[in-house]
């Protein structure tokens, strides 16, 4: 159950607060989900973009297109590493390549990850969802930030 406030009292509330909260509980039950699969978002970033461009990613243009996204200081080529001793990605002709089990294992976190996000959604009407994120949105814009969609 959410206590429910004045209009003015929450549109005195601070946004940083409130957006760095919802990220930090948003952000560790994605983490805890995929943690199942031992895997790590730059895991998780890294399997969604190789199985959405087959033979496109380099490990050089790839680590560049996932470092914006990591608050973690993360090295992406043990990440790939990772991915390949597991069996789950193949490099041939520097380019990366899910394998069938990397392609089941991103599935299965892909199936942890949509119950999350049904969980976060709850009680949620989607205007409302889209309304936050355009605000959000905008505020990054105001601060000379980067309001693009990933």
């Amino acid at each position: 159950m959410i206590t429910e406030y004045t209009h003015e009292r929450l549109a005195a509330q601070p946004i940083g607060y409130w957006s760095g909260e919802a990220y930090r509980a948003v952000v560790g039950r994605i983490r805890a989900e995929l943690a199942v699969e031992q895997l790590t978002q730059p895991h998780w970033w890294t399997l969604n973009h190789v199985a959405g461009a087959p033979g496109r990613w380099s490990r050089s243009e790839l680590a560049e297109r996932l470092a914006p996204f990591d608050d973690l200081n993360i090295d992406f080529a043990e990440v790939f590493d990772d991915l390949v001793a597991r069996g789950w990605m193949s490099e041939q002709a520097g380019t990366l390549s899910l394998t069938e089990a990397g392609e089941a294992g991103r599935l299965r976190a892909k199936e942890r990850n949509a119950r999350a996000h049904e969980q976060m959604h709850q009680g949620i009407a989607t205007d409302d969802y889209v309304a936050a994120l355009n605000v959000l949105r905008r505020m990054i814009a105001n601060l000379g930030g980067n309001s693009d969609l990933p």
